[in-house]
């Protein structure tokens, strides 16, 4: 059995990772097996997100004043908590990708992103959006290409000079021929 001390310092270290989510979301796991936990933990591991089966007390207590307390009426039942501290995009690709997968096993109950709660259609909108990384490689790719253009078209310029000069002087190299 844990010791005051300990559920005290338990609690701090879910309110710290509480705090520091941009994008948690709450799930209930009623039937899953080992197997399918596995999976879903390997899945998540992947996309850089850390997961957890929570106390519903504790994490009642742990959510206030954090993002996470607008969802505290949710802490019912076997609960999980998926916490990204980074791009929320990778968090919703996972969790919708394996509740579509498991729905029988796997219920969401519900996310919060950036402060904001948010539904299941929600997560499964954002899970359809490109990464950070994605959205970053393709505005550098716009960017450069229009300088790409630019280039070629200032450089267009005296290349044409040169061509027009060179048909000239093979001009009047013939003449004097």
């Amino acid at each position: 059995m844990k010791t005051k001390a300990q559920k005290q310092k338990d609690l701090e270290a879910l309110t710290e990772q509480f705090k520091n989510a941009k994008a948690a979301m709450l799930v209930g796991f009623q039937g899953m097996t080992v197997s399918k936990d596995q999976e879903l933990r390997n899945q998540l591991r992947e996309a850089g997100v850390s997961y957890g089966v929570v106390k519903n007390t504790l994490a009642r207590k742990a959510a206030e004043g954090t993002a996470l307390e607008q969802a505290a009426d949710q802490f019912k039942g076997m609960t999980a908590v998926a916490i990204s501290n980074e791009d929320p995009v990778n968090l919703s690709k996972a969790i919708s990708k394996f509740s579509k997968a498991n729905p029988d096993i796997f219920k969401f109950k519900v996310g919060i992103v950036e402060g904001n709660v948010v539904a299941l259609r929600d997560v499964e909108a954002i899970a359809s959006l490109p990464s950070k990384e994605e959205l970053i490689s393709k505005v550098l790719f716009l960017i450069n290409c229009q300088a790409q253009r630019l280039v070629t078209v200032l450089s267009a310029v005296p290349r044409n000079l040169a061509i027009v000069v060179k048909q000239i002087g093979d001009q009047k190299g013939g003449e004097a021929a």
